[in-house]
C-alpha cells in the first residue's frame, strides 16, 4: 500500500506481520534485547523492510540504528522513512540525488483516545475534521490527521534536527474520490522551513489513503 503514494524514485517495501525470520546485526540486537517480544519482532521486521527496499539501489545490508530523535540513521546518500504500527511494517527509501526527504507513518483505523485529538490539532484542523466526516464519516479522520503530522516530523526532522509540535503545521486533506478512501494533503508550516540548496520549504505536500482497517500517509520532498 505505501507503495501507492510515493514517485516511482522511492524504493518501498512492507510487511502485515512479524511472521518472517529476521537476523539482526549486533548493533541493532543490543537496542531491543531488553524490550517486550512484540518491540523486538516489529523493530526488526521493519529493519528487515528497510534491507530489502536499499537493496533495490544496490545497498549492501548493514546496522540501521536511529539517531537522537528515534530516527533510522540511513547510508550515505539515501533518504529514507520507517513506520510499524499494529498489523503494518513499512520503509521507503531513495536516493539523495532525487530526494531530499521522506516521510512515511501508518497508524491503525479508529478514534484517538479521548483528549488527543485537542493535543494534536488546531481548531481550525478540528473544523476541517468535521467537515470531512459529514462528507466520508467511514474515514478515521482524527487519525488520518494524527498520522499526516507524523509523516511531516519525519520529513521536517531530519532537515533541521529541531522539534517540530503539533501545533507548528497546520494539516488540510483533499479526498480524490467521493468514498474519502484516498487522496492528498497539504501541511503548512508555521515556523520557519527547512531551507535545502537555497529553497526555502515553508509547505509539505503528501498522499493519504484508508484501507484495510489501517491510515497511511506519506511526504516526499523531491529535488
Amino acid at each position: 500500500m505505501i507503495g501507492e503514494l510515493v514517485p516511482g524514485s522511492v524504493a518501498t517495501e512492507w510487511r502485515l506481520d512479524d511472521s518472517e525470520p529476521v537476523t539482526l546485526f549486533p548493533e541493532e540486537t543490543a537496542l531491543v534485547a531488553k524490550s517486550v517480544e512484540k518491540r523486538q519482532q516489529e523493530f526488526a521486521t521493519v529493519r528487515l523492510c528497510a534491507r530489502l527496499a536499499l537493496g533495490r539501489f544496490g545497498v549492501p545490508a548493514a546496522p540501521l540504528t536511529p539517531g537522537p530523535r528515534g530516527e533510522p540513521r540511513w547510508p550515505t546518500g539515501i533518504a529514507g522513512s520507517m513506520t510499524h504500527c499494529e498489523g503494518y511494517r513499512a520503509a521507503a527509501v531513495a536516493r539523495t540525488t532525487d530526494v531530499v526527504s521522506i516521510g512515511i507513518d501508518a497508524e491503525p483505523a479508529g478514534p484517538l483516545p479521548d483528549g488527543v485529538l485537542a493535543v494534536v490539532s488546531l481548531p481550525e484542523e478540528r473544523r476541517h475534521l468535521a467537515a470531512l466526516d459529514a462528507r466520508a464519516p467511514g474515514v478515521s479522520w482524527e487519525k488520518l490527521l494524527f498520522s499526516a503530522k507524523e509523516s511531516v516530523f519525519k520529513t521536517w526532522y531530519p532537515l533541521t534536527g529541531r522539534e517540530l509540535d503539533f501545533d507548528e503545521a497546520v494539516v488540510e486533506f483533499t479526498p480524490d474520490d467521493e468514498e474519502g478512501r484516498a487522496g492528498t494533503f497539504g501541511a503548512r508550516l508555521l515556523v520557519p522551513g527547512p531551507t535545502v540548496g537555497g529553497v526555502p520549504h515553508e509547505h509539505f505536500s503528501g498522499r493519504w489513503l484508508a484501507r484495510g482497517g489501517l491510515v497511511i500517509t506519506a511526504i516526499v520532498l523531491t529535488r
